[in-house]
């Protein structure tokens, strides 16, 4: 397959198109299932390294810390790097960062291990929407990034349950190694399958930092890090809600991990449809039925039937935020995409961090597991306020305007 410049997609065949998305969405499926893998096996590596819950929480927190550092780091010292051989390069680092997770001794390893993890993770995601981008053109790229990050989601049906069954019967450890295996797999994968996409015309680290002077990208970034967060304040502690507040067994909760991802699956290639005909709109309205989701998870936790039609809701809700806020951030950097979208993946996981320390805290603190929905919904509710604070009031559908303004 050959390349064109610009908005046009890859010349190759709609079947190489699929196949070169489908490599795209299984890097996507496998740093979905460590991402949200450790919230499954939260407990086990508690009991393992004989730690708190909210001390192996910091797992969670150090891996989000990782993408939040690693994601605007790398993306502007490989400006000069093909996109293809940069995303192939980035999962293989990340399969080998898996298997030091898994041969962690102690809590302060497995830290550090998560750390490492998470720092490719954010590039890969924004390097890959450009290259899923250069494949199918401009005018579906929200078809493009639902497919990749629609990896990522069906992770939470098949890989995180899948984990967290491994996790309860041969030791948390397990869970990483098997990650790692399917990083080496991807690579193979995006080496065989993906086009040459070379990196954008001029681009270089100076004129990828040269983007970070956008005022308005930075606060969509702050908005996307706080707003996010209220997402991750209920699923970094998911399990130990639904067994100590709703009165599941542990057995169950692959069922619910699984709910929770087909949520998120349905939500993403909803949001992929929607944010084709209008960004911003679409990162609205994820704002507000995210906010719903939660009010109606904290009035139900302890009925079972209603917390998991909750966990579903806020899935999927969740999705109508995080794709296309990852366009918006890459349309407020027309001439760095790169950047824009890993700097959404540094958001969002800042929001991972935030939702899994400040959860940790209100736990800590014997304010309960309920309590989760409701710091939720006030994270949520800032990053709503933020959004309509620095954006248009009247936004042209192309995002024209906007671009001018961006530039």
């Amino acid at each position: 397959m050959t390349q064109q410049h610009g908005s046009g997609s890859t010349q190759s065949t709609p079947t190489q198109q699929k196949l070169a998305l489908l490599a795209l969405a299984l890097g996507g499926f496998t740093i979905g299932t460590t991402e949200f893998a450790t919230m499954g096996i939260l407990t086990n590596i508690a009991d393992g390294l004989e730690v708190s819950i909210p001390t192996a929480g910091h797992a969670i927190t150090a891996y989000a810390l990782g993408v939040v550092i690693g994601a605007p780091v790398i993306a502007v010292m490989s400006a000069r790097m093909s996109r293809s051989t940069l995303v192939a390069w980035l999962m293989g680092a990340y399969a080998v960062a898996n298997i030091l997770s898994a041969l962690a001794p102690s809590m302060g390893l497995l830290i550090l291990g998560r750390f490492i993890a998470g720092l490719p993770h954010g590039v890969f995601f924004g390097v890959g929407a450009v290259v899923g981008t250069a494949v199918v053109g401009q005018a579906r790229r929200g078809h493009a990034m639902s497919m990749m990050l629609g990896g990522l989601t069906i992770a939470n049906v098949i890989g995180v349950p899948l984990s967290s069954w491994v996790g309860q019967n041969l030791g948390w450890q397990a869970a990483f190694v098997i990650v790692g295996v399917l990083g080496f797999i991807t690579v193979v994968s995006l080496v065989m399958l993906l086009p040459k996409v070379p990196p954008a015309p001029g681009a270089n680290p100076a004129s990828e930092l040269k983007a970070l002077k956008n005022g308005r990208l930075w606060a969509m970034f702050v908005a996307a890090a706080i707003g996010f967060g209220g997402m991750f304040t209920v699923y970094s502690y998911v399990k130990p809600l639904v067994m100590y507040e709703a009165g599941m067994a542990e057995e169950h909760v692959p069922f619910v991990l699984a709910l929770f991802g087909l949520g998120m699956t349905f939500g993403t290639f909803f949001a992929g449809r929607l944010m084709d005909i209008n960004v911003v709109r679409t990162v609205q309205a994820g704002f507000i039925t995210t906010s719903a989701s939660l009010i109606f998870l904290g009035f139900v936790e302890e009925h079972v039937v209603l917390v998991l039609i909750a966990l579903f809701a806020v899935g999927f809700t969740s999705q109508l935020l995080a794709l296309p806020l990852q366009g918006l951030l890459m349309d407020l950097s027309p001439k760095a995409p790169s950047l824009g979208a890993a700097l959404c993946h540094s958001a969002l996981n800042t929001a991972n961090a935030n939702g899994a320390f400040l959860g940790g805290l209100f736990i800590t603190w014997g304010l309960g597991y309920t309590s989760l929905a409701w710091l939720g919904l006030g994270l949520t509710v800032i990053g709503f306020a933020l959004v309509a604070l620095f954006l248009p009031r009247k936004k042209p559908r192309d995002l024209d305007a906007l671009l001018a303004e961006s530039e």
